[in-house]
Formats: structure tokens, C-alpha cells, sequence
């Protein structure tokens, strides 16, 4: 596949070396080498994605791979505030600069380019859908082994551009056991099986809270219905999360980074592992 593939509508369904329809590269992507692009989806908002999409950029990074999060929830940005990033994005000559988090996390968000974080952005859809088609070509990501993108809920513009214009490896899926939820994230699953990137798996947040007394497991949203569900898709299970205080006390202190979980890192290896399977499938 040639270096301009990067940023074809078809990129992965290609086999032609060279393809006149690409379009140039810009400045900052020719200074950029992202290795993978990965959707983190549902379709329902209040799952707890954005937080999903923090931990696996920190629990992949602890793993020792390259991580940045491209936040393309123009109207309702999260990540910048859960990482504690105040730095506006810079510019030089070449594209933007997205700044890093302590943990060394890339961080690209809109938020990160207005002067006050709660100011409301009131866009129309075509716009939005440039601002994030310029996060992916302006930007200078640098080495990357993972971008994670950020999706915001619905499967409407931004997604469409998303799954049009960038050329995504693959897609996590996040729910919760509501049977709303579950059923809104089957919406999202059939959109992204009409275009070319793979489903790595589901991920199951809010499926239990953690007495820490007892330790017994308190099921505050009904009975966790994940497993059940990816079965019901045919993708992966990667793991169910707890609502846990502790994490949203960090977010909330912009400590993300901060936060220890053994499940969220079972998730990252599980996704990894998918990545690769995936990979090694592709080339045989």
C-alpha cells in the first residue's frame, strides 16, 4: 500500500499501488506515521465512552505503545478535561500541535481551541464534520502506534465522515446493561458493518458497583447483558467495567492517568490481541 492510502476513503480495500484519486498529503501527515486507527463507538450517549476511550489510551500506554486521542465530539468534548490538559493546540508551519498529556498521551479536542472550556460550540453538521476531517489531516501526530477516536453518540454526520474520509483499522463498541443501551448500540453496530473497518469487540460499562466492604458485586443497572449481546452481534466480548467513585473523582480532577484497574488493562491486552489476530488474518 502506498504512503497516500493513509488518507483514502478506501484505504484497506485497495490493492492498487498507486491510486490517482488519493489526495496529497498535507504537511502535517506526511510528518505523522499512525499505525492504527480505532473507533471507539456506541451510538448511545451516557455509556461512560469517553471515559472507556481514556483508560484503554492509558492502559495501552502503559503497555509501552504510542497513544493519541483524537476527540471528535466537537459539541461535547470530554477528553481534554479527564487528562487535566489546560494547553491550548499550538501551530507551526507544518499543522497543528496537539498538546500531551503528563503521560504522554496526544490529545487533539476542540476544547482545546476556544478560550474557555465551557463555552458552547454551536456548529451545523457540515462544519463539525470539518473540523474533524482537519483533527485528522492538520494535525501532527507524530509516531503513533494507536489513535483512538473518541466518537460521539449517533450514527450521523461525524460518524459518516469518520468511517468516509479516515482510514479506521477497526471499532470498539461500549454499552451498558440497559436494554435501551443495548439496543441502541445494535443500531451502531449494523452502521459500521456497511462500511469496510472491523468490530474488535464490546465493551460493557456500569455493569456492577463494588461494595468495598464486602466486595460483593451490586448490579445498580440491572443484570450485565454484554456477553449476551456481542454473542448476539458476533464480535468479541472484551470485558465488563465497574462504575467505580474512584475513577470519576479522578476524571474530575483531570487525574485519569491516575487511576489503577486490572480490568481496564485485560480490556487494552484483549484488544491488542484482536488487533493482531485481525492483522495476521489480513495477511494470510
Amino acid at each position: 500500500m502506498s504512503e497516500s492510502c493513509n488518507s483514502c476513503a478506501a484505504a484497506g480495500s485497495c490493492n492498487t499501488e498507486s491510486c490517482s484519486s488519493a489526495p496529497e498529503l498535507t504537511k502535517a501527515q506526511k510528518a505523522s506515521n499512525v499505525k492504527k486507527v480505532i473507533a471507539v463507538m456506541s451510538g448511545k450517549g451516557g455509556v461512560g465512552k469517553s471515559s472507556v476511550t481514556g483508560m484503554l489510551a492509558v492502559s495501552l500506554m502503559r503497555q509501552g505503545f504510542k497513544v493519541g486521542i483524537l476527540d471528535s465530539d466537537i459539541t461535547g468534548p470530554s477528553i481534554p478535561k479527564i487528562f487535566g490538559i489546560k494547553e491550548r493546540a499550538g501551530a507551526s508551519q507544518g499543522g497543528i500541535i496537539a498538546p500531551t498529556s503528563r503521560g504522554g498521551i496526544k490529545v487533539m479536542s476542540l476544547n482545546l481551541m476556544i478560550e474557555n472550556e465551557d463555552d458552547p460550540v454551536i456548529l451545523r453538521g457540515p462544519l463539525i464534520t470539518q473540523v474533524v476531517n482537519q483533527f485528522w489531516k492538520d494535525v501532527i501526530w507524530g509516531e503513533l502506534d494507536y489513535l483512538l477516536i473518541d466518537m460521539p453518540p449517533g450514527t450521523g454526520d461525524v460518524a459518516i465522515t469518520i468511517f468516509q474520509s479516515l482510514p479506521i483499522n477497526g471499532v470498539v463498541m461500549v454499552t451498558s446493561p440497559q436494554a435501551l443501551a443495548n439496543m441502541v448500540v445494535r443500531k451502531a453496530i449494523k452502521m459500521v458493518r456497511n462500511y469496510e473497518p472491523p468490530i474488535y469487540g464490546l465493551v460493557e460499562n456500569m455493569a456492577y458497583v463494588q461494595c468495598p466492604d464486602c466486595s460483593k458485586k451490586i448490579e445498580v443497572f440491572g443484570k450485565p447483558q454484554g456477553e449476551e449481546e456481542a454473542k448476539r452481534s458476533s464480535i468479541p466480548f472484551l470485558g465488563a467495567l465497574p462504575l467505580d467513585p474512584a475513577l470519576a473523582t479522578l476524571s474530575d480532577a483531570g487525574k485519569i492517568e491516575d487511576y489503577q484497574s486490572s480490568d481496564f488493562d485485560q480490556i487494552a491486552r484483549s484488544l491488542a490481541e484482536q488487533i493482531k489476530m485481525g492483522s495476521e488474518k489480513n495477511l494470510a
